[in-house]
């Protein structure tokens, strides 16, 4: 019974990401997502007690993985450069884990983040927190440059979720010569890349 109930929201939560991500919340209909999901609306409402409710459901699931990947990171150890590029690698493993995240969150952003909660920000802030003791890592280790984990995070989150979220627009022209057929691997490297240049301390 437990096996079934698991298998149902997930049907429905898997509905609901395509549905938010075509759409946004306020487009999306709950009909559509139980049309999708082979399931009823009663049963929508009865895992999730509102669109609102499945919605959050999909913010909470990415950003809790997102601390727990990034957790994971800072536990394995090793020097902070090494940290910094499997951090980049984790971040890029749970947005490419769910395909239509990275085009609700663009949408989420846009609208001021009227549905995050404090819950979601408190997988947020333990992100960067994590984030800064590696940076600071680095800087004790004279490796790094000082850098505010915020920044950072954006050099990190912004090119990864604007290349998977583009991934029908780039679908569209890679027929095209010179076509953007780019692998999400080179980009990951390409952001690893840059992010430790950024950070790195510069020598005289």
């Amino acid at each position: 019974m437990a096996r079934n109930a698991d298998a149902s929201r997930a049907r429905i939560r898997a509905s609901a990401a395509t549905e938010f991500a075509a759409r946004g919340f306020d487009g999306a209909t709950v009909d559509r997502i139980a049309l999708k999901a082979r399931a009823n609306k009663a049963m929508i409402y009865y895992h999730f007690k509102s669109k609102a409710g499945l919605y959050n459901a999909i913010l909470h699931d990415t950003f809790a993985a997102m601390a727990d990947a990034v957790r994971a990171v800072r536990e394995s150890g090793g020097a902070p450069e090494a940290q910094l590029a499997a951090y980049v690698e984790a971040i890029a493993r749970v947005g490419a884990e769910r395909p239509h995240f990275p085009a609700i969150w663009l949408r989420e952003v846009a609208e001021g983040g009227r549905h995050v909660d404090v819950t979601v920000a408190g997988h947020f802030r333990e992100v960067l927190t994590l984030l800064g003791h590696i940076l600071a890592e680095g800087v004790a280790a004279g490796t790094m440059r000082p850098a505010h984990p915020f920044l950072v995070q954006m050099g990190v989150v912004g090119p990864l979720t604007l290349f998977m979220a583009s991934r029908p627009l780039r679908a569209r022209f890679a027929h095209l010569p010179h076509g953007p057929d780019v692998s999400i691997d080179a980009v990951v490297r390409h952001v690893q890349t840059m992010v430790l240049g950024g950070v790195a301390r510069q020598t005289t």
